[in-house]
């Protein structure tokens, strides 16, 4: 008999949204007990059944989850993943900017350490991290990631200040720097970068190039690390959510298949 995975969710926006719809419509073996969100009006009327609301990082111990996945924002990461580990769960980190504070990063995992369980990074919109982490074994000698989205995902980011994205008539690349500036200055369209750092070769050698593309329909990641391994490339081209252009599908879908394999005999 298979065991029914407990879950909490930090946020409710379009990837927490679309992961518990996904959870559902596949027969997952997986159950939302709690949805942690600063206003109880952002979830009337679209709770799941049997889930409470959560005022407050505190509230995760009483609700018997085994995971908590945060879908929010950097802020919440550190709260929560506190909370949520001390009370003997494990979490995963959706927004990966957080963890660029070498401080916030350290004290988590000693805290996991400490408490017997596991700080998660889910590969987000990304392919490939399996890979990118076990070439990391070798070292590496080097890691580019370029992001591209269509210009209005850049809309309402600092983006605005180096380029007039609504005017774009060719992709325009407006940011070129380490992992760690692009993560914090673009957290939301640019967690990946802390994610593929976190796998390679770390948050400042790791250098990163953003991109505008008025033409672009799908948001674009290409990944090219090289060390003693040999050399790797990625390339991938996800449909953005229907609700947020700022996040991919993927971002949901590999959420979903972390969930999954907690619970599935064949883990993939």
């Amino acid at each position: 008999m298979s065991t029914v995975e407990a879950i909490c969710l930090v946020g409710w926006g379009a990837i927490g949204q679309r992961v518990a719809a996904l959870l559902r419509a596949r027969g997952a073996s997986a159950r939302i007990v709690g949805i942690a969100v600063r206003d109880p009006k952002e979830v009337e009327g679209t709770m799941p059944e049997g889930a409470v609301h959560l005022a407050s990082p505190e509230a995760l111990a009483a609700t018997g989850a085994t995971l908590v996945v945060e879908a929010a924002s950097r802020e919440s990461v550190l709260p929560f993943a506190r909370a949520a580990l001390t009370a003997g769960m494990d979490f995963a980190v959706s927004s990966t900017s957080a963890l660029v504070d070498v401080a916030v990063l350290d004290e988590l995992v000693e805290l996991a350490q400490r408490s017997g369980r596991k700080l998660i990074i889910p590969p987000g919109a990304l392919g490939g991290i399996d890979a990118l982490s076990a070439a990391s074994r070798l070292g590496l000698d080097s890691v580019e990631h370029v992001i591209t989205k269509p210009a209005r995902a850049w809309l309402g980011t600092p983006a605005e200040q180096c380029c007039r994205l609504t005017e774009l008539q060719e992709a325009e690349a407006f940011f070129e720097g380490s992992a760690a500036e692009a993560a914090t200055a673009f957290p939301q369209n640019a967690n990946v970068a802390a994610t593929t750092s976190l796998a390679g070769i770390g948050m400042h050698r790791t250098r990163v190039r953003l991109v505008a593309d008025p033409k672009a329909v799908e948001n674009m990641h290409s990944i090219r690390a090289c060390g003693p391994f040999g050399t790797l490339e990625i390339r991938l081209q996800n449909r953005p959510l229907a609700t947020n252009p700022k996040s991919s599908e993927m971002t949901a879908l590999n959420l979903v298949r972390l969930i999954e394999n907690r619970t599935n005999a064949l883990v993939l």
